[in-house]
């Protein structure tokens, strides 16, 4: 029997525009598996700091009694310019999730799954969980591997999805993300100030 491997790298940290005023950094988050856990065996996705946050205090919610890995810290004097501090941040990012992918009771949690496998805003993956989308986990996630192919997708799946109009525009699997899940994001966090 293969042993079972999980990679997760976190990579590639781009600034991204919010508005004239603001802007964030995301990272491109890889998987590489061979886990009969997950739906999909390799995927890429990007996700910013605060996702990262929300989907700490989500998974302690719903998993009481274990210790989370911490996240890195949240520096008041992070500077989105200093790549020494970007790269801090994202090998702070990848060590949480690496730690995180050991625990067989949090990859249990439907909602790990759709943040590392789809590019659905925190919202989308609550609703999704919850069974208030008409597509399950599952769905979600193969919907977003054929978005991230390089052919166009078929009516059918035009009609369904709702926001991945740009789906097989020429960017790179970081174009998918709709621009307003960013400002409600669904955590408690502070005004965009937070992390630039």
């Amino acid at each position: 029997h293969l042993q079972e491997f999980v990679t997760v790298l976190v990579r590639d940290p781009r600034t991204q525009k919010e508005d004239s005023w603001h802007s964030y950094i995301d990272y491109e988050i890889f998987i590489h598996t061979n886990s009969m856990c997950f739906t999909r065996k390799t995927s890429c996705v990007r996700r910013r700091f605060r996702e990262f946050v929300w989907l700490r205090q989500r998974l302690q919610s719903n998993a009481v009694l274990i210790q989370l890995p911490e996240l890195p810290s949240k520096t008041p004097f992070f500077n989105m310019n200093n790549p020494h501090h970007v790269d801090h941040r994202r090998q702070g990012l990848q060590e949480f999730l690496e730690k995180i992918l050991q625990d067989a009771l949090l990859l249990s949690d439907s909602r790990l799954h759709l943040f590392l496998q789809t590019q659905l805003s925190p919202e989308d993956i609550e609703a999704c969980v919850s069974g208030q989308t008409n597509y399950s986990v599952a769905d979600a996630i193969h919907k977003f591997a054929s978005l991230n192919r390089r052919f166009p997708v078929e009516d059918e799946e035009r009609k369904k999805g709702k926001n991945d109009v740009d789906s097989d525009s020429e960017s790179s699997s970081s174009g998918l993300r709709p621009s307003d899940d960013s400002i409600s994001c669904g955590c408690k966090t502070s005004p965009a100030s937070e992390e630039s």
